[in-house]
């Protein structure tokens, strides 16, 4: 079993880690129909993990015990990215960055981390609780979002996912490549 399947199975087994995936990081194992079927382009299978309350699906992609298993991410609108290169990275950027999709946005780490902390003062330690329960390494909010940025620069050409025929459009880039 891989370091990524081991993490899925503690998080599907425990409630209470469930949970705090649930919220704030908007990681939710109980919503795991995508809104709709999407291929990639290398005809790698997309396996749902979670949602998100907005709509979104996290997939782990390719086949199950398969080492290289990065975490792809596609909203609703349209939009997708790699956020993990694997399940482990992902799950610690969620925990340290539940508010990560509003940095597509152009918000500002350090605003973002004072209005979370501001409607939720028990966020650092109920966040350093949680990467403890879990065995994952706490990292600084900027390096989670610098690591980020590096895989979801690697969405494309082959991470992009698309609706299964011709007709679709592929998704568009959530972290769009610097021009």
């Amino acid at each position: 079993m891989t370091a990524s399947e081991a993490l899925l199975r503690r998080i599907e087994q425990d409630s209470s880690l469930a949970a705090a995936l649930a919220w704030p990081g908007d990681f939710d194992i109980d919503r795991r129909d995508p809104i709709e079927d999407l291929v990639l382009p290398s005809g790698r299978p997309l396996h749902p993990i979670a949602g998100c309350g907005a709509g979104g699906t996290y997939f782990l992609c390719g086949e199950a015990g398969a080492e290289d298993r990065p975490v792809l991410y596609a909203d609703s609108e349209g939009q997708a990215a790699l956020i993990g290169a694997d399940l482990v990275e992902a799950v610690t950027l969620i925990a340290v960055l539940p508010f990560w999709r509003d940095l597509a946005q152009g918000f500002v780490i350090g605003e973002l981390g004072t209005d979370l902390r501001a409607d939720h003062p028990d966020f650092d330690a109920e966040r350093d609780h949680l990467l403890d329960a879990l065995g994952l390494a706490p990292v600084s909010e900027e390096e989670a979002a610098a690591r980020l940025l590096a895989v979801a620069a690697r969405t494309a050409p082959d991470y992009v996912p698309r609706g299964p025929d011709d007709d679709h459009l592929p998704y568009e880039l959530l972290f769009p490549s610097p021009a």
